[in-house]
């Protein structure tokens, strides 16, 4: 009787499994090797927060049980990320300055992937947006690759049925 109470409810288990599948993809090497995506930390966060985005994205509007799975989701990115700054030597002191930077940044792109999207098919306006936050350190004219990935990956997630992601699994796009 006990472990039921304290087991996680269906949503939230389903979140905190699509994550370690998020940061899978998100390390694929073709990323940084084939398209350029710069391999230090800051082109590590913007990988993970295209492929969280593509999750949530995937997940908004499809009702209450998609929402608490995207909001465990988030909960477990964040985590993470407060994980990662540890772990690169962040003081206590300056993890909560760091962290609230991060998710200014995270919904900074949020708001801009929604743009470039709803300005498709023309994908301009997405290309740009990849080259000034996932290539400002690096290639920007890898953008128009980056972002043929990122519409493939998309589409590989709206063929999937919901089902799938409220079991914590993911399909990606192996194209």
């Amino acid at each position: 009787m006990l472990k039921s109470l304290f087991k996680p409810r269906p949503a939230l288990a389903a979140g905190r499994a699509l994550y370690p599948l998020i940061v899978a993809q998100a390390r694929t090497p073709a990323l940084y090797a084939e398209l350029g995506v710069p391999d230090t930390p800051e082109g590590r966060f913007e990988a993970y927060s295209v492929h969280v985005y593509l999750v949530l994205e995937r997940l908004k509007g499809k009702g209450d049980q998609a929402a608490e799975t995207a909001q465990a989701l988030f909960d477990t990115y964040l985590s993470d990320l407060d994980h990662a700054l540890r772990e690169l030597g962040v003081g206590d002191l300056s993890v909560g300055k760091r962290m609230r930077k991060l998710g200014e940044a995270f919904y900074g792109r949020v708001r801009a992937f929604e743009e470039a999207l709803a300005a498709l098919p023309a994908a301009a306006e997405l290309e740009a947006l990849l080259a000034r936050t996932v290539y400002a350190e690096g290639d920007a004219a890898r953008a128009p690759d980056l972002a043929a990935y990122f519409l493939r990956q998309r589409q590989a997630l709206a063929d999937q049925p919901l089902e799938r992601f409220f079991g914590g699994e993911i399909a990606w796009s192996l194209a």
